[in-house]
């Protein structure tokens, strides 16, 4: 249950780490971006970021994925948690 947790928790920081990025590269590109709204504008800036991407290269950006992938995962993980903490 312990790895799970810190499965988890690793996870919840890989996807926190990939929004900084995408906003990073957001404003690499010359688009405005603010680091304080960050938390609520994320999918925003993931929209705008996958957008961007798919115009230049046909394909969405490496770190759309980066950013979808741990957080399923991690919503994943609690419910198992859930799941098994309640029976």
């Amino acid at each position: 249950m312990e790895v799970l947790l810190a499965l988890g928790v690793i996870c919840v920081i890989w996807a926190v780490v990939a929004a900084i990025l995408i906003a990073m590269n957001l404003r690499k590109r010359g688009l405005a971006v603010s680091v304080i709204w960050l938390r609520v504008m994320i999918l925003n800036y993931l929209h705008k970021y996958a957008q961007v991407t798919r115009e230049e290269s046909g394909r969405v950006g490496p770190l759309f994925y980066h950013y979808v992938v741990p957080l399923n995962v991690a919503l994943v993980i609690v419910i198992f948690l859930a799941i098994i903490t309640w029976t």
